[in-house]
């Protein structure tokens, strides 16, 4: 019954969402968001003791301030996303700016594949938008199985209209269709600062031991693509930002899991960097940190 609804639930923001006049949406956004924060469910104190190791130094009502901006953030993200499937080439191409593109085209145009990872920072999917549909540039991600299945396929149908190739992450398939798409030359975007899977490795992150996916390193070493970390944030204006950061470089010598250890610490360092600066935009409602999790090492996926 609970997914049922769940799906339900989501199908009637995509129905009715992208229908509203764009403040009448935003102003949802924000009652729903400060709604949750009152309540102060699961999500919102996970959310809080997550940036109480982002900026140590805060008190109870600084978190308290942080968390409610990040609610509001969470829901801007999913009030856009609703709203993603309307948008047309110059609505996409207004709606942010990427600093660093360059390390992006110069790849592309000398035949590298480029693989772009993200934390869950601001909105992954408007700047996935704007790549396909501003720049013109396919790229491919995978997608966690959701349940029920019906709300999976929501997702991939919702992330395939934007122009994104999407790929289920179980199956053992994944890795080897984006090493494939990366030695084409192309383009290769995946969310990367939480991983509950044995094959994750483990970082140091704000001080403590977390654990990432192996697998933006991994794809880089076999294939020689670029790796470059990427970070979103929200301003006070309705334009998102980002910046493309330098290339994780391949370590010369060591074995590949050593290799894959070093490479996953920058990201996670680069990712630190951004989560830093704006902490109110890291989506991050769910245990990340081992020394939070249970002895099954897992918690619930997110989209």
């Amino acid at each position: 019954m609970k997914e049922r609804l769940t799906d339900a639930l989501y199908g009637l923001g995509w129905a009715t969402v992208k229908k509203l006049p764009e403040p009448l949406a935003a102003a949802l956004g924000r009652t729903v968001a400060d709604t949750a924060w009152k309540r102060r469910g699961k999500g919102v104190l996970r959310l809080e003791a997550n940036l109480a190791r982002v900026v140590p130094d805060a008190g109870p009502e600084r978190l308290a301030e942080l968390s409610k901006a990040g609610m509001r953030s969470y829901m801007r993200y999913w009030m856009e996303s609703f709203r993603l499937p309307t948008w047309d080439e110059e609505r996409a191409r207004r709606s942010f700016e990427l600093g660093g593109i360059d390390r992006l085209t110069d790849g592309l145009a000398a035949g590298k594949g480029v693989v772009l990872a993200l934390p869950h920072l601001a909105n992954w999917d408007l700047a996935g938008v704007w790549a396909t549909r501003a720049l013109g540039i396919p790229f491919t991600t995978v997608a966690e199985r959701l349940k029920p299945e019906t709300l999976y396929d929501r997702f991939v149908e919702y992330r395939e209209s934007l122009g994104m190739e999407v790929l289920p992450h179980t199956g053992g398939s994944a890795f080897g269709t984006l090493a494939r798409r990366l030695r084409d030359g192309r383009m290769v975007c995946l969310v990367a600062d939480r991983d509950l899977s044995s094959s994750g490795v483990e970082v140091k992150f704000f001080g403590e031991t977390a654990r990432m996916p192996a697998g933006p390193a991994l794809l880089a070493q076999q294939t020689g693509a670029l790796l470059l970390p990427v970070t979103l944030w929200y301003d006070d204006t309705p334009v998102m930002k980002g910046r493309i950061h330098p290339p994780v470089e391949l370590p010369e010598t060591g074995t590949r899991a050593e290799k894959t250890s070093v490479m996953t610490q920058a990201l996670a360092d680069a990712f630190a960097s951004g989560i830093a600066d704006h902490p109110e935009d890291w989506h991050m409602l769910q245990r990340l940190w081992l020394a939070d999790l249970d002895t099954s090492g897992h918690e619930g996926r997110r989209p």
